[in-house]
């Protein structure tokens, strides 16, 4: 992990003491931000190993500050609390970014819970990005993908990607000929075992297929395979 820190978005005073102290007992050390506004500034000049954001707050709303932080930092996980019961906010939250969320109230068990697996996570992929130098890069006709410096080019011209478009991506590129269902997708890129999100899958295939397929109608590197799932056509083959 290459930073200790973690930073707090919330303008529940109450609640940044709970998870305060929750956090300092893993060796965490705390930043703390009342507001969207001082959250995203924090946020952007600092380095966290997580940042937890809540997404009602004053001055900015938490979406918004995540989907600034996400064109900052691609790769720093959000997670994102939310007061809010509604499905679309949680999609929304997923789409702009965010790694995992929480809905309040919540056992403080459960906030510790998820903050210790998406350290690990974040650990366990430094760890095999470190082990497997190798596919850092991927090379094939029109096709290069470089991990380290998060750059896809097909055609020899940049493709720009989001944090998700781009793991997706290196998913499918990494494996070509494998095939994915959208739930393994979803576990996969996301975490989540949760059912009821495939379509966020669905959405992000659709908006990569618009960036990298001459004709998205009729795509030639990711394919569907009706009733089965996706899977990636080596360019040239």
């Amino acid at each position: 992990m290459y930073s200790n820190k973690v930073l707090i978005v919330e303008d529940d005073p109450k609640i940044v003491e709970l998870v305060e102290i929750h956090l300092s007992d893993l060796g965490l050390e705390v930043h703390k931000a009342g507001d969207g506004i001082s959250g995203l500034e924090k946020a952007i000049n600092n380095s966290y190993a997580l940042i937890i954001l809540d997404l009602m707050l004053p001055q900015m709303e938490g979406l918004e500050v995540c989907r600034r932080i996400k064109e900052n930092d691609k790769y720093t996980p959000i997670l994102m609390l939310t007061a809010r019961s509604e499905e679309i906010d949680k999609v929304l939250g997923l789409e702009v970014g965010a790694d995992d969320y929480i809905t309040k109230p919540f056992g403080i068990r459960e906030l510790v819970a998820r903050v210790k697996a998406i350290i690990r996570r974040v650990d366990l992929d430094d760890e095999k990005n470190q082990n497997k130098e190798s596919e850092s890069r991927l090379e094939f006709k029109d096709f290069i993908m470089d991990v380290d410096k998060h750059t896809v080019y097909l055609h020899g011209k940049p493709i720009e990607l989001t944090a998700k478009e781009f793991e997706l991506l290196h998913l499918f590129a990494s494996h070509p000929g494998s095939t994915y269902s959208r739930e393994r997708l979803l576990n996969l890129v996301w975490g989540y075992q949760y059912e009821g999100y495939e379509h966020t899958v669905s959405s992000h295939i659709n908006r990569l297929r618009n960036k990298i397929e001459k004709d998205p109608a009729n795509p030639q590197l990711i394919k569907t395979l009706w009733g089965v799932g996706y899977r990636f056509e080596v360019p040239g083959e």
